[in-house]
């Protein structure tokens, strides 16, 4: 049996002492660290994993789902969005800071490299998932957040201000005379005790993402990073900060028996939707919320179950697109386990179900208390990110509140005064009593039965007596928890998880007990107070650790909206104090005279098996760990030169990777220049950094020059990627775009019709449309020529010729692209025949071609096409009608379509009226 850690003397402690303390390494954290030193201030970032591959952005982001971009959304309209999201319970004034900075944010973010979708003349991208407003901006290279972050954060610059400590784990915020001084906690390595001296403390550790169990039973198969153990609201409620919305979790759609997301916001722009088991969509609610999950759950528990996310309709080029976004950036393991089933998008829809419970600020609404600064209620300590509540303020709005946070810490500076004793050494016994009985239960599974009785007891629907019993649990779990055992500093880091998965447990149930309404839909369901209730309940519910240990309540009203929403109006006014919220009496199930006396039993302890885990590293060159340990140092290009050439292409390889995360000057010549290696590794590296930093490099001739160069590669994947860098960065030109639309590969012959709308060559497109044998890059002429405007003679001329192309998916989108340039009386009589054609998808495109026709034509022909079989023609039709709602018969027609079996036609009806 291996020899248990020993415990370290409190004395032992190792202090760091810094201006601000960032407590988590992920979204926020990061961003937090990144301000305040730019202020000036000295940082501490402390992360217990590691800065480069941690928090829930370390495997990337396929898109970011509340950018409000100028032009195409307006802060106002989001705020709104997000008040009837969350049933009116809202601070407007933190949903505003995200609503009215995002956009700054994304430019930021942009500047260190961070690539968001584009369209060809260099606009955002943002398209619209939900039936209003447009605030989903794609990433498609978003898979490399977390590194471009980290590269910003190891700027030599950013070096001398933000000192990094990986693998050190805090457990308490240190408070003295009512502020946070500091935090103490312990080296998940080491195993040694560390305590932290501050003038502000961060906390931006993230969502409670294993709360509920997952139906798998596995621990970490959460649909959240399951990292994310409630840290941070654990570390906040025993400061004293006020925590609030605990009782409104966050329960998400995922794919059946993979905790992962169906990816909803990915598919729907390509034309995915969600349906039941007869194909019908059925979601009313506008918006992802709680709302919508109790109409998802309805839909999964009726007869008309299961739920899919359908994707069999579409055709080859966006099922291919989507499976590049699915299973790489968003889940890598998603392909396999679609293949281990046999199952592929192109002829099996995506079964859905329901997630296990969370609390979470950022996708939904529970978090600690913050202001519009990221203020919590005690002195100086912040907290930012998922653990914040900032109603679904999801990735932008943690950056944000990472900034906020950062930028008003760093007005203080370290604290000098003794750190309090009392609390250093609860924090030594919480970190270090598992070793004390190394033999004792093992957190597997005191954490399985813990998460049990979340599943049991707090998910919804809920009701007063599962709650109260979940209570009594979750009081009793003191003592398992005092009784785990640990010999290891990794086996102490997940047994002081567990303290915190207790705490919000707790926290959860009390808070759920304390609201006696329904409300936010299926995340505060109560089943004995099934009515929302205004009167009583117009209020956050906020909790709070009391001087005496015991947790409280108060019912804080509503502040006035800064921005007027229908069927809300908070009047503000005074809190309601609650106290301590205890348990409801729940009979047992029958009397008993007099209890039986207990038979005095010696307790038993069953011994645990040993537990040790080796990991065997790959082997490595000298040459290898030699460029590695280079990527510290930032190295000059001219150092980098001599990697760059040499002979073995593991080495090439990792110094195109080195040279993207240090971006020295002259880094874009020498990635063009490694475009033409002949390893297709190091191809594929130069091209993966050419499209991350393609925001962040200079124009300059010597970087043309090396991409023309690469348009001779053979590598068709080198030749599409150029192509994209080329348009992105204004360095080429129609002549030398249009070469391309004779490549042999397809996707070449795709990018070089994007460049060449960049550069408005509706002549060149107008050609190819003529000639050009490909399906999927006639479709994207089709649709490149309804970008070029109305004035377009050429475009017209061409789209005239593809209305009549053999193929159904050319033929919709020419008819659809009509509907943008312009659709004059020959062509809209051709679109009303088209109504009647064979394929859902040249109907379709037809009706939205007559939303630019003519009324007297266009609005009898597609108040007909409201009977069509096919929910998205009707949709189509519906969409069509409402540019021409002015005329009477198209106000009946849109009326009628109001009762429509399909939800989204109903929706855009009543929307349109």
């Amino acid at each position: 049996m291996d020899t248990p850690l020993q415990i370290p003397a409190l004395a032992d402690a190792e202090e760091i002492s810094c201006d601000v303390l960032v407590i988590g390494g992920g979204t926020a954290g990061t961003m937090a660290a990144l301000t305040a030193a730019e202020h000036g201030a000295n940082v501490l970032l402390l992360e217990k994993a590691h800065v480069r591959h941690s928090g829930a952005l370390a495997m990337g982001m396929d898109g970011v789902n509340n950018a409000v971009i100028p032009g195409r959304a307006e802060p106002d309209d989001y705020v709104a969005e997000i008040t009837r999201a969350n049933d009116g319970i809202v601070d407007q004034t933190t949903v505003r800071q995200t609503a009215t900075r995002g956009f700054a944010m994304v430019q930021r973010l942009e500047s260190y490299g961070v690539k968001f979708e584009k369209d060809e003349h260099g606009e955002y991208a943002v398209r619209q998932v939900h039936r209003s407003g447009s605030y989903v901006l794609p990433m498609p290279e978003g898979k490399d957040v977390k590194k471009v972050l980290y590269r910003q954060l190891r700027r030599r610059e950013m070096r001398e201000k933000i000192r990094i400590e990986n693998r050190v784990m805090p457990v308490r915020v240190l408070t003295k005379e009512g502020r946070a001084v500091g935090a103490a906690g312990f080296n998940t390595r080491t195993g040694a005790f560390v305590t932290v001296r501050a003038g502000a403390v961060i906390l931006a550790t993230g969502a409670c993402g294993r709360l509920g169990l997952p139906a798998s039973g596995y621990l970490y198969g959460t649909y959240e990073n399951p990292t994310n153990a409630g840290d941070g609201y654990a570390m906040a409620y025993h400061a004293g900060a006020e925590l609030t919305g605990i009782e409104c979790f966050q329960i998400n759609p995922l794919i059946k028996d993979y905790n992962g997301p169906a990816c909803a916001y990915v598919a729907n722009p390509f034309g995915g939707y969600q349906v039941n088991r007869h194909g019908e969509r059925f979601v009313d609610s506008d918006y992802w919320s709680g709302q919508m999950m109790a109409e998802f759950a309805a839909e999964v528990a009726s007869d008309r179950g299961p739920v899919y996310l359908k994707l069999s309709h579409l055709p080859e080029e966006s099922i291919s697109a989507l499976e590049s976004i699915l299973h790489s950036t968003e889940r890598p393991t998603r392909g396999t386990f679609h293949a281990g089933r046999g199952h592929d998008y192109r002829t099996h829809d995506i079964e859905m179900h329901i997630s296990e419970i969370g609390l979470c600020g950022g996708h939904s609404a529970s978090g600690v208390r913050v202001d519009d600064r990221a203020r919590t209620t005690v002195p100086r300590l912040y907290a930012a990110g998922d653990l914040a509540c900032v109603p679904h303020n999801y990735m932008i709005g943690a950056f944000v509140f990472g900034d906020l946070a950062g930028a008003d810490a760093s007005r203080y500076r370290a604290y000098e005064g003794e750190l309090p004793a009392d609390q250093l050494r609860e924090a030594h016994e919480l970190i270090y009593r598992p070793l004390r009985n190394p033999d004792g239960p093992p957190q597997p599974q005191v954490e399985y039965k813990l998460r049990r009785f979340v599943n049991d007891y707090v998910a919804p629907p809920k009701s007063g007596a599962r709650l109260s019993l979940a209570v009594e649990a979750f009081e009793r779990m003191h003592g398992d928890i005092a009784a785990m055992g640990a010999r290891t500093p990794h086996e102490l880091m997940r047994c002081a998880e567990v303290t915190f998965i207790r705490d919000c447990a707790e926290m959860a149930a009390r808070a759920s007990l304390a609201r006696t309404e329904s409300r936010w839909g299926l995340y505060h369901d109560r089943l004995d107070h099934p009515q929302r209730d205004d009167t009583s309940w117009f209020h956050h519910l906020d909790l709070r650790k009391s001087p005496s240990g015991a947790m409280e309540f108060t019912a804080r009203p509503v502040a006035p909206y800064l921005v007027p929403v229908d069927g809300f109006t908070p009047a503000g006014g005074p809190s309601r104090h609650l106290g301590v919220v205890h348990p409801e009496h729940v009979a047992t199930a029958g009397a008993r005279e007099a209890a039986p006396v207990a038979l005095r039993q010696e307790p038993t302890v069953s011994d645990t098996a040993a537990r040790s885990s080796a990991e065997a590293d790959a082997p490595a060159t000298p040459r290898l760990l030699e460029l590695l340990s280079l990527a510290e140092e930032e190295p000059d290009l001219s150092v980098l030169s001599a990697y760059l050439s040499d002979p073995e292409p593991s080495v090439r390889r990792t110094a195109v990777t080195v040279l993207t995360e240090t971006v020295p000057p002259g880094t874009g010549p020498a990635l063009a220049a490694a475009l033409t290696d002949p390893d297709a590794g190091v191809r594929a590296a130069a091209v993966a950094s050419l499209r991350e930093l393609v925001e962040t490099l200079v124009p300059e001739p010597a970087l043309r020059d090396g991409l023309g160069a690469a348009l001779s590669e053979t590598d068709p994947a080198v030749r599409a990627a150029t192509l994209d860098v080329l348009r992105a960065l204004r360095l080429g030109d129609a002549e030398l775009f249009a070469l391309s639309l004779s490549d042999s590969d397809i996707t070449v012959r795709i990018a070089a019709v994007r460049a060449l709308v960049s550069v408005d060559a509706a002549a060149e497109l107008a050609g190819a449309a003529a000639t050009e044998p490909s399906r999927e890059v006639r479709v994207a002429i089709a649709k490149a020529l309804a970008t070029l405007g109305t004035d377009s003679d050429p475009a017209r001329s061409a789209l005239a010729a593809l209305i009549d192309d053999p193929d159904a998916l050319v033929r919709g989108a020419a008819y659809e692209a009509l509907g943008t340039t312009g659709c004059p009386d020959a062509l809209a009589t051709r679109a009303e025949a088209a109504l009647s054609d064979l394929a859902w998808q040249v109907r379709a495109g037809a009706a939205t071609a007559l939303s630019a026709a003519e009324p007297d034509l266009a609005v009898p022909a597609l108040a007909k096409a409201l009977t069509d079989p096919n929910g998205d023609v009707r949709k189509a039709a519906v969409l069509a009608l409402t540019r021409h709602r002015t005329v009477e018969d198209a106000r009946t027609a849109l009326v009628a379509a109001t009762t429509d079996s399909d939800a989204d036609v109903r929706a855009y009806a009543a929307r349109a009226l």
